[in-house]
């Protein structure tokens, strides 16, 4: 499976250059500069392929995880009765960690948060690097996030992560460190990792790394669309195991309340459509049985308890709904 996720941070003919969010913010020589910026998203395409460069939807997410006092979420990256309770997010396909940076900046400050970083192994030096080495060559954030191996499909990876976190030996989970979130930045692309992206999301939403006790994780993805023929499959069987909405957000001012719209609707005058999903496993499917072969688990066999192939509308449904306009 690695060759495959190698494969195709070097696809053929690559030709991808550098990207900065709209208002530019990365504009002085910061942190977020040297980690993020024009010249160091160049020198990570080069080492590290599609992995070293900022993706459309990353600016989208980090909008939803640090947003003015004046924009209002539905719903809000965090659930109201988590106040006061560790929370853990789990970040897949990393890549520059951008994503979890900001995180890690503007919501993982009680001390008590944890933010974990994943990707490829050969992609974690990268990580390691823009998220812990600081412009004077110190060690950083070190206490409050972690970087570490997840190969998507990779039961040993997802496993070792939920070991880390006690949850392996001890199943309560009561003083330890459940996944509340797991965050995932424009991973809906390859036809090939769809497969191996649902199946990990399935194995960290199902036990020994999840505690019964606990609350299933909100998993929330941004996502563009850049080829609906190629994308469309992974929404019919995600929405088989898992309930998903679109996050809608609105303006607030001292006098009144814009209307609420749908969050990504205004990302960019290319044409293309992007939403922020905010999901939770439907509570039936852990009593389901997931395929070992791809090709099944992206039929939908399995789902609903039996063997037959079938799918889900949600998507679909939302986009004849006049949502992603």
């Amino acid at each position: 499976m690695t060759g495959v996720h190698n494969r195709v941070n070097f696809p053929e003919e690559l030709a991808i250059h550098p990207l900065l969010p709209r208002d530019t913010y990365l504009t002085c020589k910061n942190k977020q500069q040297l980690a993020f910026g024009l010249e160091a998203q160049r020198e990570g395409i080069e080492t590290y392929g599609i992995a070293g460069r900022v993706w459309e939807a990353a600016y989208l997410m980090n909008s939803y995880i640090d947003h003015p006092s004046t924009w209002e979420f539905d719903p809000p990256l965090i659930d109201k009765h988590l106040a006061g309770h560790k929370r853990v997010f789990l970040e897949l396909g990393s890549g520059t960690g951008i994503v979890a940076a900001k995180i890690a900046q503007a919501v993982a400050l009680s001390g008590r948060d944890l933010v974990i970083a994943t990707d490829l192994p050969e992609v974690c030096p990268l990580l390691e690097k823009n998220l812990f080495v600081t412009p004077q060559g110190d060690s950083a954030n070190t206490q409050v996030t972690l970087v570490r191996p997840l190969s998507w499909g990779s039961y040993d990876h997802a496993i070792n992560i939920a070991r880390e976190l006690k949850l392996v030996d001890d199943p309560s989970g009561h003083e330890h460190g459940c996944v509340t979130h797991i965050i995932c930045s424009d991973l809906v692309y390859f036809p090939e990792l769809l497969a191996p992206l649902l199946r990990t999301l399935l194995h960290l939403t199902s036990p020994p790394s999840i505690s019964i006790f606990e609350l299933q994780p909100r998993v929330i993805i941004s996502y563009k669309i850049r080829s609906l023929p190629k994308e469309t499959p992974f929404w019919s069987v995600f929405g088989l195991w898992f309930s998903f909405e679109p996050v809608i957000a609105r303006r607030i001012d001292a006098n009144s309340l814009s209307e609420w719209q749908r969050f990504g609707s205004d990302l960019g005058g290319d044409g293309d459509l992007a939403f922020i999903f905010v999901a939770r496993r439907r509570p039936e499917s852990l009593n389901w049985t997931i395929p070992s072969e791809d090709v099944d688990l992206l039929g939908g066999v399995g789902a609903r308890g039996t063997c037959s192939k079938k799918s889900d509308e949600t998507f679909e449904t939302l986009l004849l709904m006049g949502l992603g306009e």
